[in-house]
């Protein structure tokens, strides 16, 4: 087996939200489209307002981004306001303010994305995405990085222009491949970074390098990391990663366990070779949000303890995708 497919569409990836580059330059449209718009509240922390479904309800299990009718906030966009995109004929922006100025109700929950983002539909996935990802960045824009001179907001949102020099400055995204190494039949490895808590695992990954191939970079990725030799390259699907601005460009590769494993200590501290039967009990454990308990890590209490990534992320799809190959 050298080629499979994802199983699911990537988390953010999957809606169809129109970013129309002439509505973002029309302020007359923008004020047109008010009256109807939804506006989504992002904190200084990057947590949003939630609605999780009761227990009981028959109409939603999924939890779904609570957004604020946008002429409850203002008559039109304020200055700072920042337009998502538009989906069956609704303006999406957001805001960045506090929970308490946000004007939700009790039912409403603050929650970091990485909680929760896995479980929300597609329009709310990607309306976070792009929430997050613009906040964050305007939170760092605020000076020309040709001559430090201060930045304006403008194309409702999507541009930081030069006030001294017209000069434009554009969302910053960073492309990092993200590569699920294998052996072509039974087997793949698991790396863990040294900051994690024991018992944390997951696929590989590094950022792109100035001027240097997605393909490139895988090579020398896992080559860096843990010293392995790589064949048979293949894309899988890509994810955005708003944390703050990253593009996970994801990948498959064939190597040879019986090279040694050599790791670069700074980036990976254990890795490990494991096979679909060790990785479906994984899966039945949980993933990260299930920390390791006293002695699990070491095996005391049954298997050694292996917690994947959440199913937020594009390395968990990837995983679920080699399980389910086999």
């Amino acid at each position: 087996m050298t080629h499979f497919e994802l199983v699911r569409t990537p988390t953010f990836a999957g809606a169809a939200l129109l970013r129309d580059e002439d509505l973002r330059r029309d302020a007359e449209r923008q004020k047109d489209g008010w009256a109807g718009a939804r506006v989504l509240i992002v904190d200084a922390d990057s947590c949003v307002p939630v609605v999780w479904p009761e227990p009981a309800s028959a109409h939603s299990t999924q939890p779904r981004l609570w957004t604020r009718a946008a002429t409850e906030l203002a008559g039109s966009p304020p200055p700072d306001a920042l337009l998502l995109g538009e989906a069956d004929g609704v303006a999406y922006w957001a805001l960045h303010g506090d929970q308490a100025g946000a004007g939700a109700g009790p039912e409403v929950r603050w929650l970091n994305p990485h909680a929760f983002g896995g479980e929300l539909g597609a329009l709310d996935g990607t309306l976070l995405a792009a929430a997050v990802a613009l906040v964050r960045w305007h939170g760092g824009a605020g000076f020309c990085t040709r001559d430090g001179s201060a930045t304006r907001l403008s194309n409702a949102g999507w541009v930081r222009t030069c006030t001294a020099s017209g000069h434009e400055e554009y969302p910053r995204t960073d492309p990092a491949v993200i590569v699920l190494v294998h052996d072509g039949a039974d087997r793949m490895l698991l790396g863990r970074h040294g900051a994690w808590p024991a018992g944390r695992f997951s696929v590989l990954a590094g950022f792109v390098e100035a001027g240097e191939s997605l393909e490139s970079c895988v090579a020398r990725e896992i080559a860096e990391e843990v010293g392995l030799d790589v064949t048979d390259i293949r894309y899988l699907g890509s994810q955005a990663w708003p944390f703050p601005r990253s593009l996970m460009v994801g990948f498959h590769a064939v190597a040879d366990p019986a090279q040694p494993l050599r790791l670069d200590e700074d980036e990976i501290c254990e890795a490990t070779w494991v096979t679909r039967d060790e990785l479906r009990h994984a899966v039945a454990r949980g993933d990260w949000r299930n920390e390791p308990g006293s002695g699990d890590a070491s095996g005391e209490n049954g298997p050694p303890l292996l917690l994947l990534p959440g199913r937020i992320s594009i390395a968990r799809n990837m995983i679920d995708s080699w399980l389910a190959a086999g």
